[in-house]
């Protein structure tokens, strides 16, 4: 059971990490765009790790204070259970 909750977050982080990226070359391109609930959905369950280095990594989200302060949360809570398990 605990080898499919790491695989989970592996997969949403990876999932959260992807959807950054994606919404930051739409927003370049002035194209549509992915709403924040789904940004946030992801993160809640289970990729929050993802999300967050994804918003480091391309500089997406980082003028909106939620996203700023809620992420790093989120992704630590998601690394706490992760070492927890491991």
């Amino acid at each position: 059971m605990s080898a499919i909750i790491l695989y989970w977050i592996l997969l949403m982080s990876a999932i959260g990490f992807i959807l950054m990226g994606y919404d930051k070359r739409k927003a370049i391109n002035h194209e549509w765009r992915i709403r924040e609930r789904t940004l946030w959905l992801v993160a809640l369950f289970g990729g929050g790790i993802g999300s967050y280095i994804g918003m480091r990594i391309f500089r997406h989200k980082t003028q909106h204070t939620s996203f700023v302060f809620g992420l790093p949360a989120i992704a630590v809570i998601y690394a706490v259970i992760s070492l927890a398990i491991y």
